[in-house]
């Protein structure tokens, strides 16, 4: 009886791996081909970017003075503190956005009133800009937080006067036809080619308080925020996601 029972443990060991194999062919996925885009060389952008911002004309943004609302300083674009913010003409929800952004090289005030900024996408969701570069203040209100939401996982800044990179991927939140939230908003973002937000869950649109999701539309502009300290933005460009 022990001889059957070992006899068959080893017929089931031998035979079961021929009897789940698979041909190659079998896992293969010819569903979507992925389209080609070209990547951009020498920090240019892809190939399928829209470029937002070259660092020659405003064309792609409005404010309450127009193009007039900020300035053009050295290819870049120079917030007027007091002249209020700036938005995209066009409407976006899903997207990976690169932007560059400096803070003025002389050093005024601490805390929230150094290099303060801010990228907020759909014009709700923020990305702060500070210039976080031995500038105690909330963690959850430092440079690259999800602001009062979320603190980045290290402080990747470089000194004031020095350019920066954000390179954000943003999932929009979605809503369903009775106007109930469907799904939450996602970030993922890199501070000078480091990860410093991964994959976070936001919860709500950016309130000084307690956030809370309210129906809004599928797209809306991206805004960059006057704060009062004259930080700059160049080489801004965007790619729409179809996910």
């Amino acid at each position: 009886m022990k001889k059957r029972i070992f006899s068959l443990i080893i017929f089931i060991l031998i035979i079961t791996p021929f009897a789940f194999t698979q041909e190659p062919k079998d896992t293969e996925d010819w569903s979507r081909r992925p389209r080609m885009i070209l990547p951009g060389e020498n920090n240019a952008p892809p190939s399928d970017a829209i470029v937002l911002f070259d660092g020659t004309n405003f064309n792609e943004w409005d404010g309450k003075n127009g193009p007039e609302t900020w300035k053009l300083v050295e290819n870049a674009m120079e917030v007027i503190p007091g002249n209020g913010t700036l938005t995209t003409k066009r409407k976006f929800g899903d997207v990976q956005l690169h932007i560059e952004w400096r803070t003025p090289r002389e050093i005024t005030g601490d805390g929230q009133d150094r290099g303060n900024s801010g990228i907020y996408l759909m014009s709700l969701y923020e990305i702060q800009v500070l210039d976080s570069w031995d500038n105690e203040t909330y963690y959850d209100g430092q440079a690259g937080s999800i602001y009062k939401q979320y603190i980045p996982l290290v402080n990747t800044c470089l000194p004031p006067g020095k350019w920066q990179t954000y390179d954000i991927i943003f999932i929009a939140p979605k809503f369903s036809e009775d106007q109930t939230l469907k799904s939450p908003g996602y970030f993922t973002v890199f501070q000078n080619g480091v990860l410093i937000q991964y994959n976070v869950e936001l919860k709500g649109p950016t309130d000084t308080g307690e956030p809370e999701y309210h129906y809004h539309e599928q797209e809306l502009p991206i805004m960059l925020q006057d704060h009062g300290n004259a930080v700059r933005y160049r080489n801004i460009w965007i790619r729409e996601l179809d996910l």
